[in-house]
């Protein structure tokens, strides 16, 4: 039940929180972070300060991390080449891919996931970043090394699977956000908007007071001053950037008893308190939204 509770609440402020982008939107600010959406980082085995009241955990061995979350660019090479080669489809409600399906419990609540076709990435959604002219996808400019979104876990899984990697586990994901020492914030202690991008935390791409905040490009909060806005170097212990903020991340792990896959990290549209590293959400593994992106890890 609580886990169902926590999706709803997922629901409502998605709802609440979506800003449309269209290709005749006016170009949002354009910046270079120097960050490299390929690049990844190495986070070690070992112990560490795990949840809320940090209790000891433990990661039984090395593995990498994306250093970014995945951009809007790179998805679309992904549909692109998965479409041509066939791995993906079309249909009226979006892209699809096969998925092997979850073991089924019948627990209440529990919503069976069988082997099928599963969406992707929906068509036809004035909040997506990406348009398609029947044959191929393309970024709506400026977008381009922002963190795609709109992308449901099946379609994070599958990037993932197609770059030889996978969706972090929860406490692989926490380990890469935070190392070994507890803090609360990939960063530190505390969180100021120069930080992340967080709910009127004041960048660039906020717009007017009235408008809901946009995505900053993926590095954004490396210590360089953009349009007067100045940024504080905040990536994780081990190089990770937007481990906080900017768009919850899908995790990997397939719990059972419920088809609900964990978000973590926090967005554009949360408060910064809740971009404490250990704060998590949850959805059904078929839901998309603005706020809602991923990262890969892969075995070291």
């Amino acid at each position: 039940m609580k886990r169902l509770i926590i999706f709803l609440i997922l629901l409502s402020v998605a709802a609440a929180g979506c800003t449309s982008v269209s290709a005749g939107a006016p170009p949002v600010p354009v910046f270079d972070t120097g960050a490299d959406p390929d690049s990844w980082a190495t986070v070690p085995a070992g112990t560490f300060l795990q949840g809320e009241h940090n209790h000891e955990a433990e990661i039984a061995a090395d593995y990498e991390m994306m250093v970014t979350a995945v951009t809007n660019a790179q998805f679309a090479a992904y549909l692109n080449e998965a479409l041509t080669e066939g791995t993906l489809t079309l249909s009226e409600a979006g892209v699809m891919g096969y998925y092997p399906g979850d073991e089924f419990h019948g627990h209440e609540h529990e919503r069976e996931i069988p082997a099928g076709d599963w969406l992707h990435f929906p068509l036809n959604e004035p909040d997506s970043r990406l348009t398609f002219d029947g044959q191929t996808f393309s970024v709506i400019p400026g977008y381009e090394d922002h963190p795609a979104t709109m992308v449901t876990w099946f379609g994070a899984q599958g990037y993932c699977e197609w770059g030889d990697g996978r969706l972090p586990t929860d406490l692989e994901w926490e380990k890469a956000a935070r190392s070994e020492d507890g803090r609360p914030y990939p960063w530190g202690d505390d969180i100021e908007p120069a930080n992340a991008n967080f709910y009127k935390s004041g960048d660039p791409f906020e717009g007017s007071p009235n408008e809901v905040g946009n995505t900053t490009p993926v590095g954004f909060y490396n210590g360089q001053i953009y349009d007067g806005f100045q940024t504080l170097d905040s990536p994780s212990p081990y190089g990770l950037y937007d481990m906080a903020g900017n768009v919850w991340q899908w995790t990997g792990d397939v719990y059972p008893d419920t088809h609900l896959r964990t978000l973590r990290g926090g967005g554009k549209m949360d408060y910064g308190y809740d971009l404490r590293v250990w704060k998590f959400n949850s959805a059904e593994p078929d839901f998309y939204s603005p706020s809602i992106g991923f990262r890969c890890a892969r075995d070291s």
